[in-house]
């Protein structure tokens, strides 16, 4: 039982013994907690700044799923999602909890889903005040009411300081995040890296949603409208979901993952955002810039003695993050729900500066996008990559999607139908040349592009307003208020031909060979929805 005014609990049941817990403290007090333990720095803005560590990102080979009687027919057993042995398990969390016994440690209970009726309790137990901190900005807050029967389903333990031993434990190295199904636990070890707090939680939602309540998990943001319109923004890091969903005339409803019911409704699964803050600037993204204050987390950024912080310092990684809670966002959607779906956006970075900097899509070329989840690596964002690589992520979050790809799709392709949803293919990447060659989309006419759909000023296909794209095939518009006309056709841009062409069909070839694995699940509709022309 919690004792709300003692703010003490036991976690004798989960095998941690003699603990000295700290329970439900505040975000100040956490804020405080860090600085006394001279495991962060309070930057000029006011949020505190802290470095991870060793891992600065997740650790996807190191990501696994326990297989019992829940998941073993279940879960699309791949390179992402790696099966991990019961018993194993069972030996493992034995050592992570005698590891944390005897300790000081600080527990949160928290829930995530903002729809009452898909609400999923959780308690997070941490080794550092900080992460608890990143809890209390990711998940959603209970009241004080809430507490006092308060019972979580699913439980986090989260011990950066643990090292496994790969030979014994049947780790691949010394850092873990694995989800048990049955005994619901996600057990976190050996990294610092505060993301896989949340995305083992989330990932656990897009098997459990699907499975068990016929709802279809998205890692994407959503906003809403004035008129009650919801948009849903999906793309992998560095297309700029978060940015792009965050608009001042539009109220935000999260900005990284939903759930979109039987209802027709979408809600956020968090109570907060983490975006990276790479080049961030007041100029650019004010919304995001000012919520970076008292609260927040920053991670991994470079300050001088004064506490200001260098975005573009990327010394430590390319992955500089803050958290923040979501009310750190003036213009927001309280609670968390929109509804009525209108516009879907795929975004993507492409390096190559050949597809569209928006087009519209049929169903079958939605289905096929979403199932193939593509953007691109540029040189310098990874050892040994020297010029633009695809990057293809099914379902634009394959690390957390523990289903076969297509099962999302086809849940997504019946959404779309039922509610007469428009999709389309934004590149927030480059024009007018490849990486290094041509420069990145201006943020201010993708805006323009987005609020063109938005208002309703890009109308359904007509000849005379699209032109349809010869080696894609997607529909891309012949005019867009605010926005350049030479900057809508990408071949147009890049005033060689043969040079685009020839960039051109080595991405599609990219896009074909990247779907031969889904081949034999998916439909002959959703396989005619990639690019027909396979050479050059």
């Amino acid at each position: 039982m919690v004792d709300t005014n003692t703010k003490s609990i036991s976690l004798n049941s989960l095998g941690i013994k003699n603990a000295t817990v700290r329970y439900q403290l505040t975000s100040n007090q956490l804020h405080k907690e860090t600085l006394e333990k001279e495991q962060g720095v309070e930057s000029s803005l006011g949020a505190i700044a802290v470095n991870t560590g060793e891992f600065t990102g997740r650790s996807p080979m190191d990501r696994f799923i326990v297989k019992d009687d829940i998941t073993k027919d279940e879960v699309w057993w791949s390179n992402i999602n790696l099966p991990f042995d019961e018993n194993k398990f069972d030996s493992l969390y034995n050592k992570v909890v005698d590891y944390l016994s005897d300790k000081e440690i600080y527990v949160r209970d928290s829930y995530a889903c903002a729809d009452e009726n898909y609400k999923l309790n959780i308690r997070v137990v941490n080794e550092y005040p900080w992460s608890n901190m990143f809890a209390y900005n990711m998940f959603l807050r209970p009241t004080e009411e809430e507490l006092v029967d308060f019972s979580p389903e699913w439980t986090v333990i989260n011990a950066p300081g643990f090292m496994a031993d790969a030979a014994v434990d049947g780790t691949r190295q010394h850092n873990f995040a694995i989800l048990n199904f049955s005994k619901k636990i996600a057990l976190i070890g050996g990294t610092g890296y505060t993301g896989e707090i949340k995305k083992g939680i989330f990932s656990a939602l897009n098997f459990i949603l699907p499975v068990y309540k016929n709802t279809l998990p998205m890692h994407c943001s959503a906003n809403v409208g004035k008129d009650g319109d919801t948009a849903i923004f999906f793309g992998l890091s560095g297309t700029g979901k978060t940015t792009l969903s965050t608009d001042p005339n539009r109220s935000l409803i999260g900005d990284d993952e939903h759930g979109w019911t039987a209802e027709n409704t979408v809600f956020n699964f968090e109570g907060g955002c983490y975006a990276k803050v790479i080049n961030l600037s007041q100029e650019q993204e004010p919304e995001i810039f000012s919520a970076i204050k008292k609260g927040a987390i920053l991670e991994n950024v470079i300050m001088d003695d004064n506490g200001v912080v260098d975005f573009a310092d990327t010394s430590i990684t390319q992955n500089t993050r803050v958290s923040y809670p979501i009310y750190h966002i003036d213009n927001i959607q309280e609670p968390s729900i929109g509804k009525n779906p209108k516009n879907i956006f795929f975004l993507t970075a492409d390096a190559f500066g050949v597809l569209p900097p928006i087009s519209k899509l049929t169903p079958s070329q939605a289905a096929y996008h979403f199932i193939s989840g593509y953007t691109a690596k540029v040189a310098g964002t990874e050892a040994g990559v020297t010029e633009p690589v695809p990057s293809f992520s099914a379902c634009f979050g394959a690390p957390f999607m523990p289903l076969h790809p297509t099962r999302y799709a086809e849940m997504l392709s019946t959404k779309m139908t039922e509610a007469g949803v428009n999709v389309w293919l934004v590149n927030t990447g480059w024009s007018g040349g490849k990486y290094g060659v041509g420069r990145r989309m201006p943020l201010k006419y993708t805006r323009a592009m987005i609020t063109a759909v938005l208002n309703g000023d890009l109308k359904d296909y007509t000849y005379e307003d699209y032109h349809i794209h010869s080696v894609f095939g997607v529909a891309q518009p012949r005019t867009c208020p605010g926005v350049p006309t030479e900057l809508l056709s990408p071949r147009a841009t890049w005033n060689n031909d043969d040079a685009y062409y020839e960039t051109a069909f080595k991405l599609s070839n990219a896009f074909r060979n990247n779907f031969k694995q889904f081949e034999e699940f998916a439909s002959e509709e959703i396989r005619r929805g990639g690019p027909q022309r396979y050479a050059y």
